[in-house]
């Protein structure tokens, strides 16, 4: 068989990225099974590597990824142990494919935020609730979520695979549940828009500084959340937050996709439209008067966007912010940048010492390791910042922020 050409296989591949969660979510609804599901997409991408070198790309070519899927899973079915038991399921998939082809194209129902709260099911540990999400509606590898968490690869597979197995048992309906039942799972459900956003946001693996179709779904369900529950000041605070943070992807990264620090972007270039959007969101759920997590990071998002310069940054109150948000959600990731603000409002030496207690919990965290090296340079420890920039380029996975890394290790 003649091998895809490389750019089948990038498209595909983008595809996938773009398209996976949506067209899982479709396919979970039908099914009940994550694993069937996952399986009988695999197999469907496999099928359009062969199919499509030879006829070409369909008009449509998410619809055809989950027609052909939907006929892998009838095939994986009819081919186990128990089949009478998976009839129903049969017969929904044959019916959903029989529509189909009296259809010239597929509408595919976005099946997303059910996913997301079948996820975010109490019967699920918190942690385990975030990483079943991020690698089912964000497409996120293993490893990727893995890296999120400071954990390793194996541990966090077993984790996937123990969440996938309970929610079977245990029967958990995939539905959106009444507003009087979110409190239980809206904590997890917004922790999980905001990684998803956030590993769009930082891009992990490759060569493209922001992967902007994360970013906008994250964006995406965030709005559909508002619109839900209107009048949550949580909700309202993260789509500010995504908002605010969004609108400063267009100066992140030079046309070669090298990286740009905020400090060093073109402020010119960010989107006023998004930067005023998440100020009025901001506004609004701050005058409701119940604080919150993504609030508070919002606010100090605000205060980047809105300083016309890097020199007239509000850095006392961001380190005012930051520590609230510290013994709000205490994390040795938001320590870190506390310590961060707390060296940009002059307090160097401090912020040193206190750097230095994050190290353990910090160790296999990149951007721990870039800031002490940033705070060591400032110090005249060259030798400090130099290990640890060196470290932090070993632990970067994303090629543009290796290269800015470099640069700065050259410059010492």
């Amino acid at each position: 068989m003649t091998a895809p050409s490389p750019d089948l296989s990038k498209r595909i591949e983008t595809l996938m990225r773009e398209d996976r969660g949506r067209l899982l979510a479709a396919l979970i609804r039908t099914l009940g099974d994550f694993d069937l599901a996952e399986d009988a997409l695999l197999d469907a991408t496999e099928r359009a590597l062969i199919h499509w070198a030879r006829s070409g790309l369909p008009d449509r070519p998410d619809a055809w990824l989950l027609q052909v899927a939907r006929r892998a899973a009838i095939d994986r079915i009819r081919k186990g142990r128990r089949l009478a038991a998976r009839a129903p399921d049969i017969a929904q998939l044959m019916e959903e494919d029989a529509e189909t082809r009296m259809n010239d194209t597929e509408d595919i129902p976005d099946e997303r935020l059910r996913l997301i709260f079948t996820c975010c099911h109490p019967a699920l540990e918190e942690k385990t609730r975030v990483a079943l999400t991020l690698r089912t509606v964000g497409g996120l590898t293993t490893r990727e979520i893995a890296r999120a968490f400071l954990d390793t690869d194996t541990a966090m597979g077993q984790r996937l695979s123990r969440a996938k197995a309970k929610i079977g048992v245990a029967a958990i309906p995939y539905v959106v549940p009444e507003r009087s039942e979110w409190d239980a799972r809206l904590s997890s459900v917004l922790t999980v828009l905001y990684l998803i956003f956030n590993e769009g946001w930082t891009a992990g693996q490759g060569d493209v500084p922001i992967r902007l179709s994360l970013c906008d779904e994250a964006i995406w369900l965030a709005r559909l959340m508002a619109h839900l529950a209107p009048e949550e000041p949580e909700i309202e605070g993260l789509l500010a937050l995504m908002l605010l943070t969004h609108a400063r992807s267009g100066a992140r990264a030079h046309k070669d996709d090298r990286f740009i620090p905020l400090d060093e972007q073109d402020r010119s270039l960010w989107n006023a439209e998004l930067i005023t959007e998440g100020l009025a969101l901001l506004q609004t759920a701050m005058a409701r008067h119940l604080p919150g997590p993504f609030q508070i990071q919002a606010a100090i998002s605000a205060l980047h966007v809105q300083a016309d310069r890097p020199e007239a940054t509000d850095w006392p109150q961001i380190l005012l912010l930051y520590t609230r948000l510290e013994a709000l959600a205490p994390s040795p990731v938001v320590s870190l940048n506390r310590i961060v603000a707390l060296a940009e409002t002059g307090k160097l030496d401090k912020a040193l010492r206190d750097i230095k207690a994050l190290e353990a919990a910090l160790a296999a965290y990149q951007p721990y390791h870039a800031a002490r090296a940033d705070l060591a340079r400032r110090a005249g420890d060259m030798k400090t910042a130099e290990d640890a920039y060196k470290r932090a380029i070993q632990l970067s996975t994303s090629n543009s922020e290796r290269a800015w890394l470099k640069a700065q290790l050259r410059s010492l």
